[in-house]
């Protein structure tokens, strides 16, 4: 199974968010399942590596927009790079190619990964896959949106996230949900 990995860059080796991001690429990859990341540094260098390391495929899903921006190449533990022009096209492939995603902590754009992945579930652009949050910051930020905006909101597209307090109930919660 492919499970795309969203998160932030800002993790650094030594943290325990680095730590959480690489058991998560490491049990992933035990369970064989292939791991997909934005392919850079952070939490996408942390779930690569945990991958790598542990025998797991890790794709790295880059772009020309983001290494302008960002002076940077993939992270060294990505196995396979799928590189695109543009960060939409980067966005798209991760949302699309993902049989099952994981959100880790992260800023602005793991933000707009969740949306498209959740708004392209909700129109039926790609089948329902399990959406895994993991963090009580991500349950406080859609709670909060959820609750916020409820004329605009069918209730039904809310149950397309699932939360996690942490990567240990994630995982558990990802194997509930698809029985791998």
């Amino acid at each position: 199974m492919n499970v795309t990995v969203f998160g932030g860059s800002s993790p650094k080796e030594g943290e325990a968010a680095y730590q959480e991001a690489y058991t998560l690429g490491q049990q992933l990859a035990l369970a064989d399942h292939t791991v997909l990341t934005g392919g850079y540094i952070g939490t996408m260098e942390a779930v690569s590596r945990g991958a790598n390391e542990s025998g797991g495929a890790a794709i790295g899903v880059t772009c020309d927009e983001i290494e302008r921006f960002r002076p940077i190449g993939p992270n060294p533990w990505v196995t396979e790079e799928r590189r695109f022009a543009s960060l939409r096209e980067r966005l798209m492939c991760l949302v699309e190619a993902g049989d099952a995603a994981f959100a880790l902590p992260g800023g602005i754009g793991t933000l707009a990964e969740i949306s498209m992945m959740l708004n392209q579930m909700q129109t039926a652009a790609i089948p329902t896959v399990p959406l895994i949050l993991i963090g009580p910051a991500w349950e406080m930020t859609f709670k909060t949106f959820l609750e916020g905006q409820t004329e605009y909101i069918n209730p039904v597209h809310a149950t397309l996230l699932h939360f996690a307090p942490d990567v240990e109930t994630g995982l558990s919660l990802f194997v509930s949900l698809t029985g791998q």
